[in-house]
């Protein structure tokens, strides 16, 4: 069963696919309803989820679940995979390098190669209230309160 994205409750669970690219307005114009068709069709066991899926700032797949009404199996986490995995094909994008760090500056998404993390904080061009894309976030009340959030917020305080 699908739920507007904006509908779902503080606890329901997340998976944050990050794109190595932002995506164009026309990819994003032909994915929209292909979201919308996955988490309406997404199941564990036989039993719809009450679903969600979107894009955010061109560059974030999200996809949604609220547990409390049905938990996603490892067998219906697995057909997210596909998903993601065919969305790649369709659009010749990767959702799952996770030596990439995105962080919001000047109103963008900037991908920062992990190797060069470090270089860049000394330089000063990445510092503790830099905002970070944390796709470790696991649930909507967090994506809505901190997302993204001071890098020295994050996994990455450990760099200031």
């Amino acid at each position: 069963m699908y739920i507007p994205f904006n509908e779902l409750p503080p606890h329901a669970r997340l998976w944050i696919y990050q794109a190595n690219r932002p995506l164009t307005e026309e990819e994003q114009a032909k994915i929209k309803p292909l979201l919308q068709r996955f988490a309406e069709e997404w199941s564990s066991h036989g039993t719809g989820l009450q679903a969600s899926a979107e894009l955010l700032h061109g560059q974030f797949l999200v996809l949604a679940n609220n547990e409390t009404a049905a938990a996603a199996s490892g067998c219906s986490i697995d057909k997210s995979v596909a998903f993601v995995r065919e969305l790649e094909q369709l659009l010749q994008v990767t959702f799952f390098d996770r030596t990439r760090l995105a962080f919001l500056k000047a109103g963008e998404v900037e991908m920062v190669p992990m190797q060069e993390l470090k270089s860049k904080v000394s330089a000063g061009e990445i510092d503790k209230n830099t905002l970070y894309f944390d796709t470790l976030v696991n649930n909507f009340g967090e994506l809505q309160e901190a997302w993204p959030k001071p890098a020295g917020k994050s996994w990455l305080s450990r760099y200031f």
